[in-house]
């Protein structure tokens, strides 16, 4: 029973045409943006779409629309491929893609324009520091100054804040110095 019913669909399978349900589902909108260009896989997403990727090489439709060359090239493709030249081999590369692996992979140098725009906006960052540093903000407190510090740092000692585990508990009262 279960080798019958797999034969049916194995059956069934091969005997549905091609593009089934593509066509049909496809709406005009889309239809009219692909124009006469033939549809040969699902694409990337399932959409009429056509890009030049790695990940997923096969798009969904050919690069060219169709004209008498082409369809020409496509009909002599079906006998040996022997007889094809290296030029009529390239013809129907290019009426199917648009780039070479090679070519789409090539590299393009954006990423020089990339750290260029990064250094330059991290020079404006580093400029508007240096203004509002010397034109917006005051000066800072005395509290700031180093003679300061030292000051409330003694106090902190002498006052023996946080005595158990804190500052007061490293520092030697009778030796006015701090522990070894």
């Amino acid at each position: 029973m279960a080798t019958a019913l797999l034969a049916l669909t194995a059956r069934a399978i091969r005997h549905v045409p091609k593009n089934v349900g593509q066509t049909s589902a496809m709406s005009s909108y889309a239809r009219t943006l692909i124009g006469k260009r033939e549809i040969v896989g699902y694409g990337f997403n399932g959409e009429p779409s056509y890009a030049d990727r790695a990940d997923f090489p096969l798009p969904a439709i050919r690069w060219k629309e169709p004209n008498s060359d082409i369809l020409a090239l496509r009909e002599k493709e079906k006998g040996d491929w022997k007889n094809l030249s290296i030029e009529e081999k390239k013809a129907l590369y290019r009426a199917s893609f648009c780039q070479t692996f090679a070519e789409f992979k090539a590299p393009t140098g954006e990423w020089k324009s990339v750290i260029g725009l990064g250094l330059v906006i991290l020079s404006g960052a580093f400029w508007l520091f240096y203004f509002y540093k010397v034109f917006v903000y005051s000066p800072l407190p005395a509290s700031f100054n180093k003679e300061n510090r030292e000051a409330q740092f003694r106090r902190m000692i002498d006052l023996q804040v946080n005595p158990v585990q804190g500052l007061a508990s490293k520092w030697d009262y009778e030796k006015d110095d701090w522990k070894k």
